[in-house]
This record gives C-alpha cells, sequence and structure tokens, in this order.
C-alpha cells in the first residue's frame, strides 16, 4: 500500500498546515531553551511529538512513521556517531599517553592569547577538518582540542559551532553544492560561484565575531589586527578558490592559507595583553600571591621532533579523512567504483562487501512524493567508506606512535562508548526527528509557505537553508531539500534562480549551529552529556544575527547588487 504526501492537510491552507508542522520544532525550541531539559529528553521527546504530528495530522501511516524513524536512527549511529566516537577517542589516546601536554604547550608557544587560540584551533583548523570530512567531525574534535588547552567546555563547544559558519557550504569537498546540481540541473560551477560572492563576507567577519563574543569590543580591538590576517585571508581565498576552481577545495586552501598567515604573522606581532578568561585570571592571581617558587609557571621545552610526535595523530587523521574525501577512492570505498585502475579495483573489492543498503521495510518506495515518484529509503550502512572508519585507522596508526598497549587501547575505546552512550542517543532521536519531518512532509509545508512571500522571497530564501540546516542538521540534506523549490519560486517571481540556490547554501550555514544533531555532537565531544539546554541557549542568538546578515545581502544581491550575480 502506497501513501502520497500530503503538504496541505489542515483544510488545504498552507498557513494552517505550517502552524502544525511547526509543533515539533517549537517544541524543541521550547524543551533546550525554556525547559533546559537534557539533551536526550528534548531529542526523544520532541521525535514523539514529529511522530504523532505526522501520523494524526498528515495522515502518514503510522508503520511508516515508526521506519522513518528508524532509517534516521540507524543513520544517527552510522557515520555521524561514528564519527563522534572515533574522533574522541583519538583525543583521548593523546590525552592518557601525555602527548596533549606537548600539543598544548606548541599551541601557547605561538600565543598564550585566548583569542587568537580560538582563531587558530576553532576558526583555521576546524575550517580544514570541515573541508575535508565534514559530518561533525570538525566541532568534535577543534572543541576537544580547546578544552585541552584549558578553554571551559561549554565555551569551547559553543565557539567551534559559531565558527563552523564560515566553511559549512563547501565541507566535506564541496558535497553540499554539488550535490545540488541534480535535483536542480544548474552547474555545480555556477552554484559555487555565486556562493563564493556570498560566504566571502560571512568568512571575514565570523573571526571578528568569534573573538567579541569571547572578548567582548574593547578586547577585540587589541587584536584586531591579527582578526584581519584570519578573516580576510580566509575569505579572498574562499572566493578565488569557489570563483575559479570549484567547489571542492574552498574551504581546505582557505583554512591553510588562513593558518599559515596566522601562524607567521603571530611571529612578528603580540597584543599588548595576554587574554585570559576570569577564572585563569583567578588561578593566576593566587599562583602569584603564593611564597612557594613554581616552576611550572615556566613552559616546558620539547624538541621539534617530540612537537610533531605530538601532533602526528591529528596529522594522520587529517591524511586519512583527506583521502576518503577524494570522489574516486570514496566511490571504492563504498563498492560503487567502476573504472580500470587495479588499485581501486581492489579497494572496491573490500568496500562492496562492506557496503550494506538493505531496505527500510513499509516504506521503501512505498512514499509518492508531490509528483506522484515513490521515494527510495534504505539503511545506508557504508562500514569502510565512512569517516569515522579512516578516523578510527589514524587511532591505529596512533596506537604504534605514542607506544600504547593495546590493552590500553581498548580500555580507552571501551571508555569512550561508555561515556557517550546518552549522547548517541540524542543523535540517533534527534536524526530520526528529521527523518520523520521529511517523510512526511512537514519541511516541505514550511517551505511552501516561505516560498509565498512573493516580492521579499529573495529576504525570505535564505530563511529556508536555515530551517533546512536546522531540521537535517546537513546543508547537503537541506540544498537536496529545497533546492528545487528554490529554483521553482525564484523563477515565478523574477528572482535569479542561481542566486535563490546560493542563498539556500548561505542561510544554511547560519543554522547549523543549532541544530539539534551539531548540539549533541558538540556536547558530547566536551563531555557535556545532558547540557546540550545551555549550549542551544549559547547559539541561538547568533545564529539568528548571521541569518538576517545574509538575508539582508540576499536581498541586496537580488536588487541593487545584481551585478554581483555571476
Amino acid at each position: 500500500m502506497t501513501w502520497t504526501q500530503q503538504f496541505t492537510p489542515v483544510g488545504n491552507s498552507v498557513i494552517w498546515s505550517s502552524l502544525i508542522a511547526l509543533i515539533p520544532i517549537l517544541y524543541f525550541f521550547w524543551a533546550l531553551a525554556i525547559k533546559r531539559m537534557k539533551g536526550y529528553m528534548a531529542g526523544v521527546t520532541t521525535l514523539l511529538v514529529a511522530l504523532a504530528v505526522a501520523i494524526l495530522a498528515y495522515k502518514m501511516p503510522a508503520s511508516m512513521a515508526f521506519m522513518s524513524a528508524s532509517q534516521g536512527a540507524v543513520y544517527g549511529i552510522l557515520p555521524i556517531g561514528w564519527i563522534i566516537i572515533t574522533s574522541v577517542f583519538l583525543y583521548k589516546l593523546t590525552v592518557k599517553t601525555g602527548q596533549f601536554d606537548i600539543i598544548r604547550t606548541s599551541v601557547v608557544s605561538i600565543t598564550e592569547d585566548r583569542r587568537l587560540q580560538a582563531l587558530l584551533v576553532a576558526f583555521s583548523f576546524g575550517a580544514f577538518l570541515e573541508g575535508a570530512a565534514g559530518f561533525g567531525a570538525p566541532v568534535a574534535i577543534s572543541a576537544a582540542l580547546l578544552v585541552g588547552l584549558g578553554f571551559n567546555p561549554l565555551y569551547a563547544a559553543g565557539l567551534c559551532l559559531l565558527a563552523n559558519t564560515a566553511p559549512v557550504a563547501f565541507g566535506a569537498i564541496g558535497i553540499p553544492i554539488t550535490a545540488m546540481e541534480g535535483p536542480t540541473g544548474v552547474a555545480a560551477m555556477e552554484i559555487s560561484k555565486m556562493v563564493g560572492r556570498q560566504l566571502p563576507f560571512i568568512s571575514v567577519f565570523i573571526p571578528l565575531y568569534l573573538v567579541f563574543v569571547m572578548a567582548g569590543f574593547k578586547k577585540t580591538l587589541e587584536v584586531l589586527p591579527a582578526i584581519l590576517v584570519s578573516g580576510v585571508s580566509f575569505a579572498l581565498t574562499q572566493f578565488v578558490s569557489s570563483n575559479f576552481l570549484g567547489p571542492e577545495l574552498p574551504d581546505i586552501l582557505s583554512a591553510l592559507v588562513s593558518l599559515f598567515a596566522l601562524a607567521i604573522f603571530l611571529k612578528f606581532w603580540k597584543p599588548k595583553t595576554t587574554f585570559r578568561f576570569q577564572s585563569e585570571k583567578a588561578a593566576h592571581e593566587v599562583a602569584s600571591a603564593s611564597a612557594e617558587p613554581r616552576e611550572t609557571q615556566d613552559q616546558p621545552a620539547f624538541t621539534g621532533a617530540q612537537i610533531a610526535k605530538a601532533w602526528s595523530p591529528f596529522l594522520i587523521l587529517t591524511i586519512f579523512i583527506s583521502i576518503w574525501g577524494i570522489p574516486q577512492i570514496k566511490t571504492a570505498l563504498t563498492g560503487h567504483y567502476e573504472g580500470a585502475n587495479a588499485f581501486l579495483s581492489a579497494i572496491n573489492s573490500i568496500g562492496h562487501y562492506l557496503t550494506f543498503m538493505p531496505e527500510v521495510p513499509w516504506l521503501n518506495n512505498l512514499i509518492l512524493n508531490g509528483s506522484g515518484e515513490p521515494i527510495a529509503a534504505v539503511y545506508k550502512l557504508e562500514l569502510l567508506g565512512a569517516a569515522g572508519t579512516a578516523i578510527l585507522l589514524s587511532a591505529v596508526v596512533t596506537k604504534f606512535i605514542v607506544n600504547i598497549s593495546w590493552k590500553d587501547w581498548f580500555i580507552t575505546f571501551n571508555e569512550t562508548c561508555k561515556e557517550l552512550a546518552l549522547p548517541l542517543l540524542t543523535i540517533m532521536s534527534v536524526v530520526a526527528f528529521a527523518y520523520v519531518t521529511n517523510a512526511s512532509g512537514m519541511s516541505t509545508t514550511l517551505g511552501l509557505l516561505l516560498a509565498k512571500t512573493g516580492a521579499l522571497f529573495p529576504f525570505f530564501s535564505p530563511v529556508l537553508g536555515w530551517l533546512g540546516v536546522f531540521i537535517t542538521g546537513s546543508d547537503t540534506s537541506a540544498n537536496l531539500l529545497f533546492g528545487n523549490l528554490q529554483k521553482i519560486t525564484a523563477t515565478s517571481i523574477g528572482m535569479d534562480p542561481l542566486l535563490a540556490l546560493a542563498a539556500n547554501s548561505s542561510g544554511g550555514v547560519t543554522g547549523k549551529m543549532i541544530s539539534p544533531q551539531s548540539i549533541a555532537v558538540a556536547c558530547a565531544a566536551v563531555g557535556l552529556a545532558g547540557k546540550e539546554s545551555d549550549l542551544f541557549r549559547f547559539t541561538v542568538k547568533h545564529s539568528l544575527f548571521l541569518l538576517l546578515i545574509v538575508c539582508v545581502l540576499t536581498f541586496l544581491q537580488s536588487n541593487v547588487l545584481s551585478w554581483m550575480i555571476p
């Protein structure tokens, strides 16, 4: 028996149907921002609310609603949960073997200033990981690094989510952009050019905004030269690479240029004062007042070889996830390579046996979309091709570099899994909620409402992307979900459809920091399971502010700045 999605199930009205479709989203906001529920409780109850709305209001068969939730829960485990487990595990290995003490010292040797450390780790290094891997790894790893450096866990998670705004649209080797080409028929290179004429304005602003959130206006001005080096180098590289090379490399190139530019600049320039958090200042004053000598106040000296060894787990991680992101290799890892290369064919043979795509029972091809076409539903289990597997292999190589026994290696892995049990439940439930929302048609209902804004649609166009990423946790998914709707609506009102597609992706990046998935991932990485409501309250105002900037920019580009459209 098939079921056809109905996008206006309540009185055949988009407005009334949208109000009903908003119930799970508003409930989630209430659960975290006002009720301050623990993440797993907010996730599970939001899923139940979404199921109720899907079944009662949208008349979705209960079997289909629950099976779509199961599809989302499985995706929450693999690849998302798998990335979190392996990322935190790799970090814990460096801590347990004492290597992270050397990493901390090496960063401090560049700068002891917390503002500049945030730019180096959260902004530049996080953007590099976003470009190479995506799917939660950048926030998980960079936030864990900041905590190891001495940042408050909540602050570290929040700053990394905020910093991750700049690179998301070109994440994971440009997948969000290239994925939009299929359903819209617009060349990925053209979309890349337009996104590259929007996001650099955000990218150059993020370092300034990041430091302002940390330290306030006065302390931000103290490090303005460093902020400009970081932001301008990133934004210029992002513009040039997205407009002349394509969507695959902007993040990686921009991050590397920004990272090295700032590190070199800090060799010749230092801020007048060294910024530390209030808790650190208090501890520093107590230490200074002590009559006993404190040799530990001086940073121990490490050789270049020791520093290289300490950083090697993350260098190896970078190499592995970069390899995993290469399109031809990724195709082979998932058993879909059809070329003649002998090496890739060998990998393809292994990937074929480690890739499982079972159909979701009572769901696959049984839901018909608005055009009457069946929607495929499979459990996507790519064991070898998952980014988390690349990170696990990095941890295996790291075992030999840091000389930890297999016994301690497995004990650490077991400890990591136990610590992340509740965060994984949170991730599974919120991804399940996203799948129910999409399968029932609730997401499309909300998209249709925004599409009815007429002449104001250029302003509201980025809101569709923001909403899509909030629901799905992925700019790629949001682009697939609303890309065609953006194109059709833009054409009908006289807006350039290329601008609308770019706005969907650019608006989506501002929703990443409040996506339930992102919140759960960030809290899991820094050991704040159960504190998701605090992190959500920290990020939501910044998300809305940055979304407003993108909305205004898109509206201007549709009118007075139309010359910026390729």
